[in-house]
């Protein structure tokens, strides 16, 4: 879980402008499910969340890591929550910036996602 942590803590030149910018869409509880649900998000630094179409949810930071598992919920202001195995939870949001979504985590670092494709289960 250190791992993860460390992961949201390193940021690249392109996710140092921080938090919700007065540009950026946010996105109701339903807008969030269409663009999440049974899909994968990969970043710019390679690492894959994974959103199952029945709230299932997995992160790797790279394609051969462990999965970091657990579920997901979508709630209005493009928050997500994610409750992790292993008892650990976060909330996270998600916005439109022009026509690219970005995750922003807690402490206001945006991450661009690169690339949505449909999950193969």
């Amino acid at each position: 879980m250190i791992r993860l942590v460390l992961l949201f803590a390193l940021i690249s030149p392109a996710a140092a402008a921080q938090g919700v910018r007065d540009t950026d869409a946010r996105l109701t509880a339903s807008e969030i499910e269409a663009k999440l649900a049974g899909r994968v998000l990969e970043f710019f630094d390679g690492s894959k969340a994974r959103y199952r179409a029945d709230g299932g949810y997995a992160y790797t930071y790279t394609d051969e890591g462990p999965p970091f598992q657990g579920t997901y919920s979508a709630r209005d202001e493009g928050e997500v929550c994610v409750v992790f195995d292993n008892g650990f939870d976060r909330c996270d949001t998600y916005v439109l910036s022009g026509d690219r979504l970005v995750l922003i985590i807690a402490d206001g670092t945006r991450f661009p996602v690169r690339s949505v494709t449909p999950l193969s289960e």
